[in-house]
């Protein structure tokens, strides 16, 4: 028994925000940047910011819908929802966004719901988690959604993270399968480095004590993610029984297209091979791969047989890689 991918899905809010009128924006709070600057340190060209009514659900909601269509599914036919989030619909994340998006498709109690807490690794957690749940036999179709808006969790007045991050959704169908789907997951975490990117404060008393803005150590994060996500890919690569030189795609985390850039360089794949969407999302966190996935699906660069790369790093700090033939 195999799990195989069988529909994509991903969403967008229609607040698209290119650099340039960020940067006027923050300039109005004594921020200064600039596209440039912007460009230059991570190839982001603009993000998405959900609208005030908007939340992860409802953003999830869309991007599964598509994938669903994709697949030829109806929400009834679902055995399990799986959302990756660290920007859940409630704080205190109960209950889960997973139960809410259940809701809103309509679903009612015809299958299981939970969440993932992985941060910008909770959509191959959340793969890998489903294909576990596929090849033991307990449930035949799973859909797997990654979905945040990361713009509510923001400092403006940072310009090291707030230039960064975006809002967006993106899900994928995961059905059992005779052929293999899913080639190897690989998942790893490392707690002694859970300071370096986080959400420093904590809920007392009914409010945030603490801060409840995105922290990130810009360069410890680099230097991490470079490292570990070559590691993981080699890792994945190897239970499949596969070199680099067999990955068709290679689907990073959208983060930093620097990162990106190093860890092809380090796994010896040209620039062509590689799906980049960062330029017009940003930082999507635990949305960046599926959103990358279905672009390329649907404008026809990923194909049926081809063998996929999707890997991320996160806060936590988590790491981990899904080698997908699609």
């Amino acid at each position: 028994m195999y799990s195989k991918i069988t529909g994509t899905g991903s969403y967008l809010p229609a607040n698209r925000v290119t650099n340039d009128q960020l940067a006027t924006q923050l300039a109005a709070k004594g921020v200064e940047t600039s596209d440039e600057w912007i460009v230059s340190r991570s190839g982001i060209s603009c993000r998405h910011y959900a609208a005030i009514e908007e939340n992860s659900s409802d953003l999830a909601v869309h991007a599964a819908l598509k994938a669903l269509e994709m697949a030829g599914k109806q929400p009834g036919d679902i055995e399990l929802v799986i959302v990756a989030s660290s920007t859940p619909d409630y704080h205190g994340s109960f209950p889960s966004t997973a139960c809410i998006v259940q809701q809103k498709l309509g679903m009612a109690n015809n299958s299981a719901a939970f969440d993932v807490q992985a941060v910008c690794s909770g959509f191959v957690y959340a793969v890998a988690t489903a294909d576990a749940f596929i090849r033991s036999g307990m449930y035949k179709s799973v859909l797997v959604i990654g979905s945040e808006v990361f713009s509510r969790i923001l400092d403006f007045t940072d310009r090291t993270t707030c230039v960064l991050f975006g809002d967006g959704a993106g899900a994928v169908v995961l059905e059992a399968s005779n052929e293999p789907g899913i080639l190897a997951t690989k998942l790893h975490a490392d707690g002694s480095h859970a300071n370096i990117l986080s959400i420093p404060g904590s809920l007392a008393g009914g409010a945030i004590a603490g801060s409840g803005f995105l922290y990130m150590d810009g360069p410890a994060v680099f230097k991490l993610a470079v490292t570990v996500l070559e590691e993981v890919a080699k890792e994945a690569l190897a239970h499949a029984q596969m070199q680099p030189s067999d990955i068709d795609w290679l689907i990073p985390h959208q983060a930093n297209l620097r990162i990106m850039k190093g860890t092809a360089k380090k796994l010896d794949l040209p620039m062509e091979k590689m799906v980049v969407t960062v330029d017009q999302h940003g930082n999507t966190s635990a949305a960046s791969i599926p959103l990358a996935l279905d672009a390329a699906v649907r404008d026809g660069r990923v194909k049926k047989g081809d063998n996929v790369l999707m890997e991320g790093v996160g806060g936590g700090f988590t790491w981990g890689a899904v080698l997908v033939r699609m």
